[in-house]
């Protein structure tokens, strides 16, 4: 008894010591947020105890530079339903009716298998606050319907004691409506966190401006219930207004797509910008995929490649810059066979080649450039560096678009550099470059010397008001003297009038430019192995006041349907040319009428086509006399159609395009072949011939 008297005692104290200890602990934590945090706690919003959701805003739309939406975002919804919201004997009576509507409108599941799930819902093991309904994406119109339905109606339409039980979240999905077109470039987005946010493109470097600000959401207890009740409504996105010129944006994809289905190349870059703000007025990039040739990744800003003879520009300049040339200085070429320690270069074509002048060089596009440069700079390899940089080419462009690669322009003090890097980088070998600088630096030339960072987004828009003006900006005042600039326009110039894009020449306004057909290395095997080439075009027009620029590059092309960089790249820059320039004269309100010589080139063909194009273009046309094939003439500012006569065996189709040529000749039973590009020069059975089905005749167009 006594030995349990003193354990009773002992136990006592200790309580007794516990409470003593623990008490003013207590008490004093209860003074601190009584005293010190009293006011954060009065003043934090019950929401944070209760919970609260982010309610999506409506993001901001991508648009052309007229305005014409490139990007928007259409309100889908996801819907949830809280049956507790409802009277038993009211959501006894209507669950029937409710499971019948809704297995009726989603089609997702039979009404025995709504009701179940409604009923477990309110009444099973595990009571649901938050039952999903319907698909995940619901319409905005499918919403509507979904509000007429019993225990979804809205408040008033409820029976007294009750409220809807419907809980909605607005789901934004992004559309594009012109589909691919510049569709890298404009981007796309991920679901990140609660939100969908940019990734690439211009949905990635505008992020902040489109996404606008989430509001607030917040469940209180409403009689032993839960309700959502909105804090803060969400602020709507600010619209980014672009440089981009959705209808020259069809005319250069358009042009591209065609040319890499016909030379199954592996993809393809086309780029137009205006030359006064570097203004980015068309962009298209396709890659070769399992359906068709996609716009999957931003080549022309992140793909590195060796440029070719495009680069010949930035040699010529340095050489011209520097004094050590004119371009009417002779130059022995010999055989067109040059050896630099231990390698040999030697001219694409082969032939005796003998004096040539600085300026054929150029326009011919001949590798013998290399001995120039090699002459002049053997001794003294920091100097054509420096002039290089002084060119800003191995600076990155600093696009808002993400993922730009640098520039690698090689310098003597690398350890890349070798004893041939100089006659290599004359030809653009060693060197790297994206198509936008490449673009970049010819604009710069067109430009009066001026060199103008790329432009893509010219606005930020809320509604009617600009937020904020993106100014064009200049990156270097001039990057040559006027002399050197002159003398390498012209040069441009002789490259499509006598040189290696005289394909190209006859357009009335005049284009300037450089070929490139450049070898791509293939792994260890480097250029000695499969033959692969990046055909190139670049230039500007009209020669000689020029509106725009534009580089074609396309990859890969199938080198049995050919891969030189004047037919594969350069007829699809004169398709762009001819097309962009009429419609431009349209657009900057010029009077066709008072400029026939500046009306479009025409082919010969089907006279439909020719309507629907000029109309567009708002050309005025003549018909001497109705014929489904036509031949045209530019006769005092105005098209004129004349019939054109195909009805022979074999029909004459001189003057006419290629694809409309082979409608006429395949669907006459003829086997055709085909070379060069432009207009149909020659076909090698006369017009009326009677051959046999099955007879081969080859065209020829230039």
């Amino acid at each position: 008894m006594e030995r349990e008297s003193k354990l009773t005692s002992r136990m006592i104290i200790i309580y007794v010591l516990l409470i003593g200890v623990s008490l003013p602990v207590i008490i004093g934590k209860i003074l601190y947020i009584q005293v010190w945090e009293g006011e954060y706690w009065k003043q934090r919003d019950p929401v944070e105890r209760m919970g609260k959701k982010e309610m999506m805003p409506a993001r901001g739309n991508i648009c052309a530079e007229d305005g014409r939406v490139l990007a928007f975002s259409i309100p889908f919804y996801s819907l949830h339903f809280d049956p507790f919201m409802s009277k038993d004997t009211l959501f006894q009576k209507k669950v029937d009716s409710l499971a019948l509507m809704l297995s009726s409108l989603f089609g997702d599941a039979l009404p025995a298998s709504y009701r179940q799930r409604l009923w477990n819902a309110r009444f099973g093991a595990k009571p649901n606050h938050y039952l999903r309904l319907g698909p995940r994406n619901v319409t905005h119109s499918e919403l509507q319907e979904v509000k007429k339905f019993p225990l979804l109606r809205p408040p008033k339409e409820q029976e007294r004691g009750s409220e809807s039980g419907l809980i909605t979240e607005e789901r934004p999905i992004r559309k594009t409506p012109y589909g691919a077109l510049a569709q890298r470039t404009i981007g796309y987005l991920r679901q990140d966190d609660t939100m969908l946010r940019g990734w690439v493109g211009l949905e990635e470097a505008y992020e902040q401006e489109l996404r606008g600000k989430p509001g607030l959401k917040k469940v209180e207890m409403l009689s032993g219930r839960k309700v959502w009740r909105t804090i803060e409504e969400p602020v709507r996105g600010y619209d980014v207004i672009t440089t981009i010129d959705i209808d020259y944006q069809y005319i250069v994809h358009e042009a591209l797509l065609a040319q890499l289905e016909r030379y199954k190349a592996h993809s393809g870059v086309a780029v137009l910008m205006e030359v006064k703000t570097g203004d980015i007025k068309a962009i298209t990039n396709l890659l070769q995929g399992d359906e068709g040739y996609e716009e999957e990744l931003n080549i022309a800003i992140r793909d590195l490649f060796e440029p070719g003879s495009v680069f010949k520009a930035a040699t010529m300049l340095a050489l011209l810059e520097d004094g050590y040339v004119h371009p009417e200085d002779t130059v022995d070429l010999d055989s067109g066979v040059y050896r630099y320690h231990g390698q040999q270069l030697k001219e694409d074509k082969r032939g005796y080649i003998g004096k040539v002048t600085v300026q054929r060089i150029f326009e011919r596009s001949l590798n013998g450039i290399s001995k120039l440069l090699v002459k002049h700079y053997d001794n003294q390899r920091k100097r054509f560096a420096d002039r290089l940089y002084a060119m800003q080419l191995n600076k990155k462009l600093d696009v808002e678009i993400a993922g730009e690669a640098p520039p690698k322009i090689k310098y003597p003090t690398n350890k890349e550099w070798s004893g041939n890097t100089l006659p290599w980088m004359s030809i653009g070998y060693e060197v790297q470059m994206t198509p936008l600088q490449v673009l970049a630096f010819y604009n710069t030339l067109a430009n009066d010397g001026k060199r103008m960072k790329p432009r893509f987004v010219k606005e930020i828009r809320n509604g009617d008001e600009v937020v904020r003006h993106i100014p064009v900006e200049v990156m270097d005042r001039s990057i040559c003297s006027r002399s050197t600039l002159a003398h390498l326009r012209r040069m441009m110039e002789g490259v499509v009038e006598r040189g290696t894009a005289s394909n190209l020449r006859g357009s009335s306004y005049g284009i300037a430019g450089k070929t490139g057909t450049a070898g791509i290395a293939s792994g260890r095997q480097g250029y000695g192995g499969v033959k692969r080439y990046l055909a190139s075009f670049v230039g500007y027009f009209p020669a000689k006041e020029p509106l725009y620029s534009c580089i074609v590059m396309v990859k890969d092309p199938a080198p049995d349907k050919g891969y030189h960089g004047n037919v594969v790249s350069g007829s699809v820059f004169r398709e762009i040319s001819d097309k962009v320039y009429a419609l431009a004269s349209v657009k900057h309100g010029r009077s066709v009428e008072q400029e026939s010589d500046r009306l479009p080139v025409s082919k010969n063909g089907y006279r439909d086509d020719f309507l629907t194009l000029y109309d567009a273009l708002a050309i005025p046309v003549k018909e001497e006399k109705r014929a489904e094939w036509v031949l045209t003439t530019r006769v005092e500012g105005e098209i004129v159609l004349r019939p054109h006569a195909v009805d022979s065996v074999v029909p004459n189709v001189k003057g006419m395009g290629l694809r409309d040529a082979l409608y006429l000749l395949e669907n006459r039973g003829l086997c055709v072949g085909a070379s060069g590009s432009g207009m149909v020069t020659s076909q090698t059975i006369d017009p009326g011939s009677r051959v046999s089905r099955g007879s081969y005749i080859h065209i020829e167009l230039r």
